[in-house]
């Protein structure tokens, strides 16, 4: 006959290890009943400021690749 694959000693740490996984995020939860969440008219600044640096951040690198563009179209122009 086939041996049951879940021993008592199996059980044993299955509860243990969802024991764990519950402190775990008991701990979390209390964690972040602590954090300071920001109101809606501060996050609405953040998230202008975020995507105001994310724009200025690619009209720099389109700036960059465009004149790296231009440059080798001319070098392989005069070269090439």
């Amino acid at each position: 006959m086939a041996k049951d694959s879940v021993s008592p000693g199996n059980t044993a740490n299955v509860k243990n290890w969802f024991e764990s996984v519950r402190t775990y995020f008991k701990g979390v939860y209390h964690e972040l009943k602590k954090v300071h969440w920001p109101g809606r008219v501060q996050l609405i600044a953040y998230t202008g400021v975020v995507l105001l640096s994310v724009a200025i951040i690619a009209v720099i690198l389109w700036v960059f690749d465009s004149g790296l563009s231009l440059l080798l179209n001319w070098l392989m122009g005069r070269f090439a």
